[in-house]
């Protein structure tokens, strides 16, 4: 169906929200976030505790980086190609991407900074990480809200512990005519959640309802996007929708964004709990490694498919 302008995204307000003990807010807080991500499978986070200097500063930091040969932006690899740098192609002609895995140890970061900057350029390392970590504590709070919504709370230490966290910087090329042009073609995120930030807020960002309309987001500098991935969609026995979503350019601005993953650690079974699956709520997929699905994920094979999910593992 063709976008409807009139829908926007539910917009969820966690400044001054106290995370300890119950209280009125935190109870507002949780409702709204449930609602939306069975409504929606996203909604717009207003969360000032990532400050506008380092935001700023993460834009400087993306476009110098970026800029930087792809040769030596190459030199962002992983043991899994897919957790890495991946490059413009055919199917995605204006995007590029550089992967930062377990972006809260200052090491791992490091590590990436030494690939990139031989000759150093701890700034990188700093903003990285410090982004990250704000971002953690965002995503932290949705996945107890959303536990506490299910009552399924008892598995909220191994849920956390059982996760790890990549941070993603992403730059779509303007593709200099106003015509819409793809970024990124349509899809969900595998992983469990995604934080997603446009640095620059330069529009692009596309989500399909349920009922197959699209939502066209406007950024803004005081707000990210907060997605269910297959993997949370999966643990929930599909209580919470996993929206697809594209990125579609127009004009003669490149687009900067960035991501955070929170995604289950290799090896961690991805298994609804019993306490979610009866005879109103049968189980809709056999449990599954999320590394082997991200390789599957990335296949020709799965491609043919709108949801690889169901195709991989579904019931």
């Amino acid at each position: 169906m063709d976008s409807e302008t009139s829908l926007n995204l539910p917009v969820i307000d966690f400044n001054y929200l106290e995370l300890e003990g119950k209280n009125p807010k935190w109870e507002e807080v949780k409702s709204q976030v449930f609602k939306a991500l069975e409504e929606f499978g996203c909604f717009e986070a207003l969360f000032d505790k990532v400050p506008l200097d380092l935001r700023k500063s993460l834009f400087v930091l993306l476009k110098e980086t970026f800029d930087l040969p792809l040769e030596t932006k190459q030199r962002n690899v992983y043991e899994n190609p897919f957790f890495g740098y991946i490059g413009k192609g055919p199917r995605s002609p204006l995007y590029e991407s550089i992967g930062i895995d377990d972006s809260l140890v200052l090491e791992n970061v490091q590590s990436l900074e030494n690939n990139l900057w031989p000759q150093g350029y701890p700034t990188f390392s700093k903003v990285i990480r410090d982004f990250s970590e704000q971002l953690s504590e965002l995503d932290q709070t949705v996945r107890k809200m959303v536990l506490e919504s299910l009552g399924v709370e008892k598995y909220l230490d191994e849920h956390m512990n059982s996760s790890t966290y990549m941070l993603r910087v992403m730059k779509y090329s303007a593709p200099q005519t106003e015509d819409s042009k793809m970024g990124v073609i349509q899809h969900t995120d595998a992983g469990i959640t995604t934080i997603l930030y446009q640095i620059n807020e330069v529009e692009g960002l596309e989500i399909e309802t349920k009922d197959g309309n699209w939502i066209t987001y406007q950024p803004s500098p005081h707000s990210f996007v907060v997605f269910v991935g297959d993997c949370l969609h999966a643990w929930t026995n599909g209580r919470l929708y996993n929206a697809f979503h594209k990125v579609m350019m127009r004009g003669n601005e490149a687009r900067y964004s960035a991501a955070l993953f929170a995604r289950p650690k290799e090896g961690y079974k991805i298994k609804a709990p019993e306490e979610l699956v009866d005879e109103e709520h049968p189980p809709q997929y056999k449990p599954f490694d999320f590394v082997k699905f991200v390789n599957y994920f990335h296949t020709q094979e799965a491609q043919k498919h709108r949801i690889p999910l169901k195709a991989y593992c579904g019931l």
